[in-house]
């Protein structure tokens, strides 16, 4: 229905997300990298206190993981402007695959600034609540990969503008949560790059979009393939 054939995504594995020590999070990579058939790819949280014990974590996770490994950081907006591009230097050279909002999600101008100054990608997007927002973002030079949220970003129709416009730029783009309706918009994404996979709704369906070996494909099931199992759903009733 929207133009395209079913073709497998890329997809990394996003499950983990604590702040923790550097040995736990080597642990916790680990066995993310080693999930469902092996991912390629893993996505790790930075954003402590002292950058000293993010540089440490980002250092036990790269000897885990091993130097084949692909591994993308996100800050989840927790950098100060003032601090920020010192942070994301002391891991530019670090070899990570990309430095997911560092600072504020609409702070265009210091995104713009801080992506002209570093070699690492700049990964934003998912906080984007229109596709003329990510349309403005990418003229201002304010990323070099996008990762829109399909609820955010006006749902289909709104991710497959943007997706022309990501086209037209050649900016990769990526996807954020919502593996089961993100595979099949990627899928017909020019410039798709990676699904994100988190498993926070997997016990919920019928037939959950789980990738194999770190590909992703679309359900061929009905429409966006979600089917809820009912008896699972039994504990979230609130009865009067």
């Amino acid at each position: 229905m929207l133009g395209g054939e079913k073709a497998a995504t890329p997809s990394y594995n996003s499950c983990g997300g604590s702040l923790i020590t550097p040995e736990a999070a080597a642990i916790e990579a680990k066995e993310l990298l080693a999930e469902h058939g092996g991912f390629r790819h893993v996505k790790v949280r930075l954003g402590r206190p002292r950058l000293s014990d993010d540089l440490a974590a980002l250092k036990a996770i790269r000897e885990a993981a091993g130097s084949s490994a692909i591994i993308s950081v996100d800050f989840n907006q927790a950098l100060p402007a003032a601090r920020v591009l010192d942070s994301c230097r002391a891991i530019d050279q670090s070899g990570v695959y990309w430095i997911e909002e560092p600072i504020a999600y609409d702070d265009y101008e210091a995104q713009a600034r801080l992506a002209s100054k570093l070699s690492t990608p700049l990964q934003v997007g998912e906080t984007w609540w229109h596709w003329r927002v990510g349309k403005r973002a990418i003229e201002m030079h304010a990323c070099d990969f996008i990762m829109p949220d399909i609820l955010r970003i006006g749902g289909v129709t709104g991710w497959m503008r943007l997706a022309q416009v990501a086209a037209q730029a050649g900016v990769p783009m990526s996807s954020h949560l919502s593996p089961e309706v993100s595979a099949h918009v990627l899928a017909v994404t020019p410039t798709r790059h990676w699904l994100e996979f988190m498993d926070c709704v997997q016990e919920l369906l019928e037939q959950p979009v789980v990738p194999k070996a770190g590909m992703a494909e679309p359900s061929e099931r009905p429409g966006a393939g979600m089917d809820f199992r009912e008896t699972a759903l039994e504990r979230f009733v609130v009865t009067s």
